[in-house]
């Protein structure tokens, strides 16, 4: 089984892009990882104010800590019983 969502990572490079530190985790999720990489340039034109030279917008997994708490949401099904 895949990962549940996807997001948008915004990184900051200090060299090129070799170097990179993640500066922002974007809240939007995605189902899939095409999805994620269609909404990325958009993504990094709106988070462009962080003090690097070069910044790249990567789609990652959602954690798997957000995954379970999303789950945590949904209804459990009914208890089975045995007989």
């Amino acid at each position: 089984m895949g990962p549940a969502y996807f997001v948008i990572a915004i990184l900051g490079c200090a060299d090129g892009g070799t170097s990179c530190t993640p500066v922002a985790t974007l809240q939007t999720r995605y189902a899939s990882v095409g999805e994620c990489s269609a909404a990325a340039g958009a993504a990094l034109e709106a988070n462009s104010d962080f003090d690097f030279p070069t910044l790249l917008a990567r789609c990652g997994p959602g954690t798997a800590k957000a995954a379970a708490e999303a789950q945590r949401d949904e209804p459990l099904p009914p208890p089975a019983r045995r007989g």
